[in-house]
Protein backbone atom coordinates (compact mmCIF):
# COMPACT_ATOMS: atom_id res chain seq x y z
CA UNK A 1 0.00 0.00 0.00
CA UNK A 2 1.33 3.40 -0.99
CA UNK A 3 1.95 5.63 2.44
CA UNK A 4 0.86 8.66 -0.03
CA UNK A 5 -2.48 7.46 0.16
CA UNK A 6 -2.75 8.70 3.72
CA UNK A 7 -1.77 12.40 3.65
CA UNK A 8 -2.88 15.63 5.79
CA UNK A 9 -5.82 15.91 2.72
CA UNK A 10 -7.90 12.86 4.27
CA UNK A 11 -7.29 14.45 7.87
CA UNK A 12 -9.21 17.58 6.28
CA UNK A 13 -11.88 15.42 4.58
CA UNK A 14 -12.60 13.27 7.40
CA UNK A 15 -12.84 16.23 10.05
CA UNK A 16 -15.23 18.10 7.45
CA UNK A 17 -17.13 14.89 6.43
CA UNK A 18 -17.53 14.75 11.02
CA UNK A 19 -18.47 18.64 11.15
CA UNK A 20 -21.08 17.83 8.20
CA UNK A 21 -22.64 15.37 10.08
CA UNK A 22 -22.82 16.76 13.22
CA UNK A 23 -24.44 19.59 11.96
CA UNK A 24 -27.15 17.31 9.90
CA UNK A 25 -27.65 14.50 11.97
CA UNK A 26 -26.08 12.68 9.44
CA UNK A 27 -28.35 13.56 6.47
CA UNK A 28 -24.67 14.95 5.10
CA UNK A 29 -21.77 12.59 5.18
CA UNK A 30 -24.42 9.95 7.01
CA UNK A 31 -23.66 6.92 3.60
CA UNK A 32 -20.53 7.08 1.81
CA UNK A 33 -21.44 6.76 -1.84
CA UNK A 34 -24.71 6.87 -0.96
CA UNK A 35 -24.90 3.06 0.10
CA UNK A 36 -22.91 2.41 3.28
CA UNK A 37 -24.06 3.46 6.53
CA UNK A 38 -21.82 5.97 8.40
CA UNK A 39 -21.16 6.31 11.94
CA UNK A 40 -19.17 8.67 13.92
CA UNK A 41 -16.82 6.81 16.20
CA UNK A 42 -15.21 8.87 19.10
CA UNK A 43 -12.11 7.13 20.69
CA UNK A 44 -9.49 8.60 23.29
CA UNK A 45 -6.03 9.41 22.55
CA UNK A 46 -4.13 6.74 24.40
CA UNK A 47 -0.73 9.38 24.25
CA UNK A 48 -2.15 12.53 24.01
CA UNK A 49 -6.13 12.13 26.11
CA UNK A 50 -7.64 14.27 23.74
CA UNK A 51 -11.03 13.26 21.86
CA UNK A 52 -10.89 12.11 18.34
CA UNK A 53 -13.60 10.88 15.86
CA UNK A 54 -13.41 9.06 12.82
CA UNK A 55 -15.92 8.50 10.16
CA UNK A 56 -16.47 5.27 9.22
CA UNK A 57 -18.55 2.80 7.32
CA UNK A 58 -20.46 0.44 10.22
CA UNK A 59 -22.94 -2.77 10.10
CA UNK A 60 -25.85 -2.56 12.57
CA UNK A 61 -25.63 -5.66 14.94
CA UNK A 62 -28.76 -6.24 17.07
CA UNK A 63 -28.52 -3.03 19.37
CA UNK A 64 -24.44 -3.26 18.71
CA UNK A 65 -22.27 -1.31 15.79
CA UNK A 66 -19.99 -3.12 14.27
CA UNK A 67 -16.73 -1.37 11.89
CA UNK A 68 -13.31 -2.27 10.50
CA UNK A 69 -10.04 -1.55 11.04
CA UNK A 70 -8.77 -1.60 7.95
CA UNK A 71 -6.97 1.36 7.14
CA UNK A 72 -6.91 0.81 3.47
CA UNK A 73 -4.82 -2.47 3.90
CA UNK A 74 -2.27 -0.70 5.24
CA UNK A 75 0.33 -2.77 7.26
CA UNK A 76 -0.06 -1.12 10.64
CA UNK A 77 -3.92 -0.61 12.10
CA UNK A 78 -5.45 2.61 12.35
CA UNK A 79 -4.97 5.24 15.05
CA UNK A 80 -8.41 5.18 16.55
CA UNK A 81 -8.50 1.19 16.65
CA UNK A 82 -4.88 1.55 18.70
CA UNK A 83 -6.64 4.00 20.74
CA UNK A 84 -9.93 1.97 21.96
CA UNK A 85 -7.71 -1.16 22.76
CA UNK A 86 -6.16 1.70 25.72
CA UNK A 87 -9.59 2.72 26.21
CA UNK A 88 -12.39 0.60 24.86
CA UNK A 89 -15.34 3.41 26.13
CA UNK A 90 -15.77 5.62 23.30
CA UNK A 91 -18.90 7.05 21.85
CA UNK A 92 -20.82 6.00 18.77
CA UNK A 93 -23.00 8.46 16.63
CA UNK A 94 -25.24 7.14 14.25
CA UNK A 95 -27.55 10.14 12.60
CA UNK A 96 -28.56 12.11 15.51
CA UNK A 97 -28.23 9.26 18.31
CA UNK A 98 -25.21 9.23 20.10
CA UNK A 99 -24.40 6.67 22.59
CA UNK A 100 -21.78 5.64 25.03
CA UNK A 101 -20.30 2.24 23.94
CA UNK A 102 -17.66 -0.29 24.63
CA UNK A 103 -15.63 -1.22 22.20
CA UNK A 104 -14.07 -4.75 21.67
CA UNK A 105 -12.42 -7.00 18.80
CA UNK A 106 -14.33 -10.13 17.44
CA UNK A 107 -12.94 -13.26 18.54
CA UNK A 108 -12.48 -15.75 16.28
CA UNK A 109 -15.84 -17.26 15.93
CA UNK A 110 -17.84 -13.64 15.47
CA UNK A 111 -15.84 -12.60 12.60
CA UNK A 112 -16.10 -15.57 11.17
CA UNK A 113 -19.70 -14.70 10.85
CA UNK A 114 -19.29 -10.80 10.28
CA UNK A 115 -16.82 -11.03 7.80
CA UNK A 116 -19.02 -12.04 5.03
CA UNK A 117 -21.25 -9.63 5.75
CA UNK A 118 -19.42 -6.61 6.06
CA UNK A 119 -17.70 -7.71 2.93
CA UNK A 120 -21.37 -7.88 1.32
CA UNK A 121 -22.10 -3.86 2.86
CA UNK A 122 -18.19 -3.27 1.10
CA UNK A 123 -16.46 -5.34 -1.08
CA UNK A 124 -13.13 -3.40 -0.76
CA UNK A 125 -12.87 -5.05 2.68
CA UNK A 126 -11.56 -8.19 0.82
CA UNK A 127 -9.28 -6.33 -1.19
CA UNK A 128 -7.72 -4.43 1.62
CA UNK A 129 -7.69 -8.06 3.38
CA UNK A 130 -5.24 -9.37 0.16
CA UNK A 131 -3.01 -6.34 0.65
CA UNK A 132 -1.80 -6.30 4.09
CA UNK A 133 -0.60 -9.61 6.16
CA UNK A 134 -2.26 -7.97 9.09
CA UNK A 135 -5.77 -9.62 10.11
CA UNK A 136 -7.89 -6.29 10.09
CA UNK A 137 -9.81 -6.18 13.00
CA UNK A 138 -13.65 -6.18 13.38
CA UNK A 139 -15.00 -4.00 15.91
CA UNK A 140 -18.06 -4.39 17.85
CA UNK A 141 -19.24 -1.69 19.92
CA UNK A 142 -21.74 -2.87 22.45
CA UNK A 143 -23.88 -0.43 24.52
CA UNK A 144 -23.07 0.00 28.25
Amino acid sequence: MDSRFFNPMLKYVSRTQSALYRATDGRIGGTFRGEQPVCLLTTKGRKSGKLRTNALIYLPYGDSVVVVASKGGAPQHPLWYRNLTAEPKVLVRTGAHLRVMRARTADKAEREELWPKLVDLYEEYAWYQSWTDREIPVVICDPI
